[in-house]
C-alpha cells in the first residue's frame, strides 16, 4: 500500500512538468509545426514559418478567439511541456528570433522529437502507478529513466535520434501493463485495437476493459458509454460524443484527445485530465 501511494505521488509530480507552459516557451508550436487549411485551420502554414497571429512576445494574438476564427486545431494541441523544455533547457533560454538561422532550424527540428519523448513520459508515469504493473514496474522505471536521458541530449543528438525505435520499445511495455490491468475485467473483452469506428453508434455501449489502442473513433456516438478501464492509447476521438460517458480509470487518456472530443458536465473523467472549457457550449 505504501509503494502504491508513493507511485501515485510520483505520478502527480512527474506530470507537473509534462503540461504546456506557454509563458516559458518561444511559441514553438506556432512556428515549427505545419498546418493545412481545413476545418481545424483557417489557412495553410508550412513548417518553420511563424503563424501570422504570433506576436513578438511569442504569445498568440487571437488566443481568446481561436475557435470562431477557424483555428480549432490550435485549441486541441498540447506539447506535453516540450515547448518550455526545448526553449529553456535544450537551448538554454536562447530563442529562435535574433539568432542564427541554423539555431532556429535546429530548434524547430528538435521540438517535435522532444514532444514525442514527453508524451512517452506521460504514459510511463501513469503505467508505473497502476497497481497491476508490479511484474513490469522495474522495466517501466528503466524505460522512464532512459527516456529522461534522451530528453536531455544536446540538440545535435536529439535531431538525429531514432525516436520511432524508442517509442516501439516503450510501447511494448505499455501494452503489457494494459493487458495486466484489463485482465481484472471479467467476461469477453473484444480487442478493438486499431479498429475503424468512424461515426460508430456506440451509445450506451459496454466497453469496460476493451482495448481501443489506435482506434479511429472520429465522430463516434459514445453517449453514456461505459469506458471504465478501456485502453485509449492513441485513439482518435475527434468530434466523438462523450456526453454522459464514464471514462473513470480509462488507460492512457491525454488532454489533446479530450480537447478534440465533445462532452458535458456529466462526463466522468480520469483524475489526470481536466474537463475542456468548450464542452459547456460545444466544440
Amino acid at each position: 500500500m505504501g509503494e502504491e501511494a508513493d507511485d501515485a505521488d510520483e505520478l502527480v509530480q512527474a506530470r507537473q512538468v509534462l503540461r504546456g507552459d506557454c509563458a516559458r516557451c518561444f511559441g514553438l508550436c506556432c512556428v515549427a509545426l505545419p498546418f493545412a487549411r481545413s476545418a481545424d485551420f483557417a489557412v495553410d502554414k508550412p513548417a518553420g514559418k511563424a503563424c501570422a497571429q504570433l506576436r513578438e512576445d511569442h504569445r498568440c494574438g487571437v488566443h481568446d478567439r481561436l475557435r470562431p476564427l477557424g483555428f480549432g486545431g490550435c485549441t486541441v494541441y498540447d506539447c506535453f511541456g516540450a515547448g518550455q523544455h526545448v526553449s529553456q533547457v535544450t537551448f538554454d533560454g536562447q530563442g529562435w528570433r535574433g539568432g542564427s538561422r541554423e539555431r532556429a532550424r535546429q530548434m524547430f527540428e528538435v521540438f517535435p522529437v522532444v514532444r514525442q519523448l514527453h508524451e512517452l513520459l506521460w504514459y510511463l508515469a501513469e503505467a508505473v502507478a497502476l497497481p497491476a504493473a508490479g511484474a513490469v514496474r522495474a522495466d517501466l522505471r528503466r524505460a522512464d529513466a532512459e527516456t529522461r536521458r534522451l530528453v536531455h541530449l544536446p540538440p545535435g543528438e536529439l535531431e538525429s535520434l531514432d525516436v520511432a525505435a524508442h517509442r516501439a520499445s516503450v510501447n511494448e511495455l505499455l501494452l503489457r501493463v494494459s493487458e495486466l490491468t484489463r485482465a481484472d475485467f471479467r467476461g469477453k473483452r473484444r480487442d478493438r485495437r486499431g479498429a475503424d469506428l468512424l461515426g460508430a453508434r456506440l451509445k450506451g455501449a459496454d466497453l469496460r476493459g476493451v482495448s481501443l489502442r489506435g482506434a479511429c473513433l472520429v465522430a463516434a456516438d459514445l453517449t453514456a458509454a461505459d469506458l471504465r478501464g478501456a485502453d485509449l492509447t492513441g485513439a482518435d476521438l475527434r468530434d466523438a460524443d462523450l456526453t454522459d460517458a464514464d471514462l473513470t480509470g480509462a488507460l492512457f487518456v491525454t488532454q489533446p484527445q479530450l480537447n478534440a472530443a465533445r462532452g458535458d458536465a456529466r462526463t466522468r473523467l480520469p483524475e489526470s485530465v481536466t474537463r475542456p472549457v468548450h464542452w459547456a457550449t460545444g466544440p
